[in-house]
C-alpha cells in the first residue's frame, strides 16, 4: 500500500539527516520506527438518535521516554500514516527542546466544524475510554494535548473521563494537558504554540551571520508577514508578532478565503470580524482573496503557515516569494517543496523546532499536576520578600524614595503565566542555538536537516544509556 506524501516527506527527511549523525543502521531504525499503534472504530449516538460508527487511531511513536506525549486532532482527512508521521514529529520535536516524552498522535476521523456540541463531547468520552481500555492514556504512559480541531474543552472531557474511570489513581489531572486553568491547567498554554512561534522567529532572524547568508535584513521589526491559519496557533503567531515584534501582517489565509493588504492587517479586527461574520469576506479594510491558497504566493518577507501538512508542494513552491517560510504547522512544507525553497536560497525554519511552543508549555502542566502545587506558588513569595529588601537598601543608599507605582513593579514577585512566559522563550532560544551550533559543526546543509540529525542524536543516545544498543 503506498505511503501518504506527508508521511514519506518526514521518513525522507529523517533519512537526509541520518548521515550526519554517525549512528549505526540498525540504531537509526530503531528511532525511526513506530513502536505502538491502534486503529479504533466505536460507536456514538448522534442528536437525532441514530448511530455513527467513528473511525479514530493513536500512535505512540517511540518509548525510549514515557510518557508519550502528542496532541489529537479532529478531522475528515485523518488516517494511519498522518497519524504516525505526526508522532514521529513530535519525538524529534521533544528531543530538540529537551522535554523528556517520547512521541504520540492521536486522531478522529471526523469534520470538527459540522458536528454539534453534544455528538462532540460524546466522542471525545467514547475516544477516551476506548484508549484507557487499551491502555493508551494515562499520566506514566501517553498524555494526549490539543491539536487541529480540539482545544481545551475537549481536553476537560478528557480528564474528567479519565478520572472517572480511574478513580484510585493519583495524580489524574496530569493525564492530559492543554486543560482550562480551572481544571488544573495552567496560564500561558492556549497561546504557548503560536508564542514559541514568534520567539523561534524573533531569535533567528537576530543572528546576524545567518541573515547574512540568506541575504536578509537581521531583525524583525518591520518585516511583511502572510499568516496562513487564524486558528489558535495561527492568530496568537500573528499577533505577538504584529504587537511585540512589530511586524506587518499583510496577508491571512483561512480556508473560505483570503484577506490582503500591502498596508497591514489588524489581527485582533480580523479575528474578531471572522467570529462575529463566520466568515473573512466581507471585512472592509482589505481585499478578499476567493483562492486562500494563492494568498502564500503574494510578495512578503515572511511566510507562516499555521494550518495543515503539505500546504506548499512541488505545484506552488516554484512560486513562493516569501524570503522566510516559518513552519508554524506539522509538515507545511513537503519534501518536493523543500528542496525547491532550499534551492531558490529560501530560509525555512523547521517545524521541528518552531512548532515546540505547546509541547514544551504541556510538560510544565504535567509537571504542575504531578507536583499538585502550581510554580509561583512555590518561589513568588520569597522572590517578592528579597526584592523588597533590595529596593529598601537602594533607597537607604540613594537616600532617594522610590514612587510607590515603580516600587510594586520592582517587588512584584512572577506569576505562574511569566513564570512558563519566560521558560518558553529560554527554551525556544537555547533549542535554536543547539541547531545552529550542530548545523556549524557539521556543515550540514539547511536547518530542517541540522534539526532532525540533532533530534535523532538525542533519542539514540538515550537508548545506548539504557543498554538497549551498546
Amino acid at each position: 500500500m503506498p505511503r501518504s506524501r506527508f508521511f514519506t516527506s518526514v521518513d525522507r527527511y529523517f533519512k537526509k539527516a541520518s548521515v550526519y549523525t554517525g549512528l549505526e543502521p540498525g540504531l537509526l531504525d530503531q528511532v525511526r520506527t513506530c513502536n505502538a499503534v491502534i486503529r479504533l472504530r466505536f460507536p456514538v449516538k448522534d442528536d437525532d438518535g441514530s448511530i455513527k460508527v467513528v473511525e479514530a487511531y493513536r500512535a505512540e511513536h517511540s518509548h525510549h521516554r514515557l510518557p508519550t506525549k502528542g496532541g489529537i486532532r479532529f478531522s475528515q482527512h485523518v488516517n494511519l500514516d498522518e497519524t504516525i508521521a505526526l508522532a514521529s514529529l513530535m519525538t524529534y520535536k521533544c528531543a530538540l527542546v529537551g522535554v523528556p516524552f517520547g512521541g504520540a498522535k492521536g486522531g478522529v476521523k471526523v469534520n470538527s466544524r459540522k458536528i454539534s456540541e453534544g455528538f462532540r463531547e460524546r466522542l471525545t468520552r467514547r475516544y477516551t475510554a476506548e484508549l484507557i481500555r487499551k491502555n493508551f492514556i494515562g499520566p506514566n504512559i501517553d498524555v494526549p494535548a490539543p491539536d487541529y480541531g480540539t482545544g481545551e474543552k475537549e481536553m476537560s472531557w478528557i480528564a474528567d473521563t479519565y478520572q472517572n474511570l480511574r478513580m484510585n489513581e493519583s495524580n489524574s489531572y496530569a493525564c492530559v494537558t492543554g486543560k482550562p486553568v480551572a481544571m488544573q491547567g495552567i496560564p500561558g498554554r492556549t497561546q504557548a504554540t503560536g508564542l514559541g512561534v514568534f520567539y523561534g522567529i524573533r531569535y533567528c532572524l537576530e543572528q546576524e551571520d545567518d541573515m547574512k547568508e540568506y541575504g536578509i535584513e537581521p531583525g524583525i521589526k518591520g518585516k511583511k508577514v502572510i499568516v496562513q491559519g487564524l486558528g489558535n496557533v495561527g492568530f496568537h503567531a500573528a499577533s505577538y508578532l504584529q504587537k511585540e515584534g512589530e511586524s506587518l501582517i499583510v496577508g491571512i489565509a483561512e480556508y473560505e478565503g483570503g484577506l490582503w493588504n500591502p498596508e497591514g492587517l489588524d489581527v485582533e479586527s480580523v479575528s474578531q470580524f471572522r467570529k462575529e461574520h463566520g466568515t473573512l469576506k466581507g471585512y472592509p479594510e482589505a481585499e478578499f482573496i476567493e483562492e486562500s491558497e494563492k494568498l502564500l504566493e503574494y510578495p512578503c518577507d515572511i511566510l507562516v503557515p499555521a494550518a495543515l501538512e503539505s500546504q506548499i508542494n512541488l505545484e506552488n513552491a516554484g512560486r513562493i516569494q516569501a524570503k522566510i517560510i516559518a513552519e508554524a504547522a506539522n509538515g507545511p512544507v513537503d519534501e518536493d517543496a523543500d528542496e525547491i525553497l532550499t534551492k531558490a536560497g529560501k530560509l525555512i525554519i523547521p517545524d521541528l523546532f518552531l512548532n515546540a511552543g505547546g509541547v514544551t508549555v504541556s510538560y510544565f502542566e504535567w509537571l504542575k499536576n504531578r507536583a499538585g502545587v502550581s510554580f509561583d506558588r512555590m518561589i513568588s513569595r520569597h522572590e517578592e520578600i528579597m526584592k523588597r529588601e533590595l529596593v529598601e537598601q537602594m533607597e537607604i543608599l540613594t537616600q532617594q524614595q522610590v514612587p510607590n507605582a515603580q516600587r510594586q513593579r520592582l517587588i512584584h514577585g512572577a506569576s505562574e503565566e511569566e513564570l512558563v512566559v519566560a521558560a518558553l522563550e529560554q527554551t525556544m532560544n537555547y533549542a535554536w542555538r543547539k541547531i545552529r551550533e550542530f548545523r556549524i559543526e557539521h556543515n550540514v546543509p539547511d536547518f530542517r536537516t541540522a534539526a532532525f540529525a540533532l533530534a535523532t542524536k538525542s533519542v539514540a543516545q538515550t537508548y545506548i544509556i539504557q543498554g538497549i544498543f551498546p
